[in-house]
């Protein structure tokens, strides 16, 4: 359940900034960098990233990541099931406050 929210948030924020480094991924997510690396390379082995080097870049230590098809549709997936979870937390609260 935790890769999935860990997969979740790394698609969610490559999709907001490709451009991302490994570092400013890691920081904005709060995870390390150890912790980052495995994830992209899950998602990856799973075909719902694809990893490219700048092309142009002569720091070829710079990657861009990009969402495919498959990760786009694996990400809108894990969305809906996020949304389903908190709907349900909320109906849970919400006939707990009524029983007191």
């Amino acid at each position: 359940m935790k890769d999935k929210e860990d997969h979740f948030d790394v698609l969610r924020k490559i999709q907001q900034n490709p451009e991302s480094t490994q570092r400013e991924l890691a920081e904005e997510l709060g995870f390390s960098l150890g912790k980052l690396n495995y994830c992209l390379k899950a998602l990856k082995s799973k075909g719902l990233i694809k990893i490219e080097n700048f092309k142009k870049n002569p720091n070829k230590l710079n990657y861009f990541y990009v969402l495919t098809p498959k990760g786009i549709t694996a990400k809108t997936s894990l969305t809906l099931n996020f949304m389903k979870r908190k709907m349900k937390e909320y109906d849970e609260l919400k006939k707990e406050l009524k029983r007191k």
